[in-house]
């Protein structure tokens, strides 16, 4: 029991250092930061969501400095092309002067991928990613090529209002851990903001944690122990999204056309045991189920015609299945 509490108490300092780090060059976002180290312990890939101009590629770019690990970015715009992320065979010539095919390996092969505005490419593009996502693999042709470990996609979206975007395909929604929604910075956070960026010196991101770090506290994370009773929440919780299913609450009923797929259960779980070693403890609860739900599933949760029409958001209807499944059976 003390190893394991040392082991606990070792992966919070940990990723105390790392959100301070980042904290160097990120204000007034720190529900979003955890939840971007979340998904790179549990390994699960994030998708940032708001306007230009709020620090999304900043927030990458400085999670990747401070982890020692490779970082590649990938600038998603309509013209781009599947072979311009996966990467190409192409024929190189040999010491004897004869030519052979070589496969030339595109940007995602990389352990930590920015996305920059994934949903301006289109759909044949966004293909490309799902098998890299999924199975940590690309295949080109015959010949399956596997991604270094650990592989984090870190996307970044705007809004589908804004012109030139494509809605991403459920498939590959379904793929990302979170959906986090970045929004504008207070007023104390945005003098913060002024006062590191205006003036002549920079904040410089050292690196404190190495991909054998991610993958030590990846391990310890799956070995957190959680209670039927409350995996049994995360269950209901999933259910309770479906509008077919008899315990659907009347929101999901009337708003939802689809709910979540099994993936969102185990995003739940997943996350929920992580929030549970940030906050000390080697067991999950209900309030960190609670406290992961959104990001887990509002992307998971698709709304039908009259929730669209009405104006709800995927975001209320969560809330209110939130309130209405009982902690307890």
């Amino acid at each position: 029991m003390a190893a394991i509490e040392e082991r606990v108490a070792r992966f919070k300092t940990d990723l105390d250092r790392l959100k301070s780090e980042i904290g160097k060059v990120i204000v007034g976002q720190p529900e979003v930061v955890e939840s971007v180290i979340i998904g790179l312990v549990v390994g699960g890939h994030v998708l940032l969501e708001g306007v230009p101009g709020l620090g999304k590629t900043s927030l990458v770019r400085a999670l990747a400095g401070a982890v020692r690990l490779r970082f590649s970015r990938i600038q998603f715009t309509p013209d781009l092309m599947p072979a311009d992320v996966i990467g190409t065979t192409m024929i190189v010539n040999d010491d004897r002067g004869g030519k052979r095919f070589e496969f030339q390996k595109g940007p995602i092969f990389a352990n930590i991928l920015l996305a920059d505005e994934i949903n301006r490419a289109t759909p044949k593009t966004q293909s490309a990613m799902l098998e890299a996502m999924q199975e940590r693999s690309v295949t080109v042709g015959k010949e399956t090529h596997s991604l270094e470990r650990p592989f984090f996609v870190l996307a970044t979206q705007n809004p589908l209002e804004m012109e030139g975007t494509y809605p991403l395909p459920e498939a590959q929604l379904d793929r990302f851990l979170f959906k986090l929604i970045v929004g504008y910075p207070s007023s104390e956070a945005l003098h913060a903001i002024l006062d590191r960026t205006t003036n002549r010196s920079e904040p410089e991101i050292s690196p404190v944690m190495t991909g054998e770090d991610i993958e030590t506290m990846r391990r310890l994370a799956l070995e957190v122990p959680i209670a039927h009773h409350i995996q049994d929440y995360a269950v209901r919780l999933t259910e309770a999204t479906h509008p077919t299913h008899p315990a659907a609450p009347a929101v999901t009923k009337k708003y939802v056309r689809f709910g979540s797929s099994p993936r969102g259960a185990q995003s739940l779980v997943l996350a929920a045991k992580v929030r549970a070693i940030m906050d000390g403890r080697f067991n999950v609860s209900i309030a960190d189920l609670k406290s992961v739900a959104l990001p887990a599933l509002r992307h998971r949760t698709i709304l039908n015609f009259e929730g669209e029409a009405d104006g709800v958001t995927n975001d209320h209807v969560l809330s209110q299945i939130l309130s209405s499944v009982k902690e307890g059976k």
